[in-house]
């Protein structure tokens, strides 16, 4: 087996382990459940194309491009967090024990 066999099988682990994050991106019971497996598919994503780029021989090239495919990830998944963080309603967020009734709420 060579290299280059090595990492073509390691592309196809890393395409087959997609899928079921997929489902759970699909069908997962909460937001964030959805957001963390999108996370993940984009993290395979990058590592997929750097085993790309290292078949190739063009493993500058693709580092740039998995390098730039990270930071958007990383940028979506922290605009989709503040997003679903400020959907959040008031009825949502549970009455402060402590706090005097005739206060207004502190956030």
């Amino acid at each position: 087996m060579t290299m280059e066999d090595f990492f073509i099988y390691t592309g196809i682990g890393i395409l087959i382990a997609i899928f079921p994050v997929l489902y759970r991106a699909a069908v997962g019971p909460t937001v964030i459940d959805r957001i963390l497996s999108v996370n993940i598919v984009g993290t395979k994503t990058m590592l997929f194309l750097v085993i790309t780029g290292t078949i190739f021989d063009r493993v500058s090239m693709f580092v740039d491009l998995a390098i730039t495919y990270a930071l958007l990830n990383f940028i979506g998944s922290l605009a989709a967090a503040k997003f679903f963080r400020r959907q959040r309603s008031i009825d949502d967020i549970p009455p402060d024990p402590n706090q005097a009734p005739d206060q207004p709420e502190v956030r």
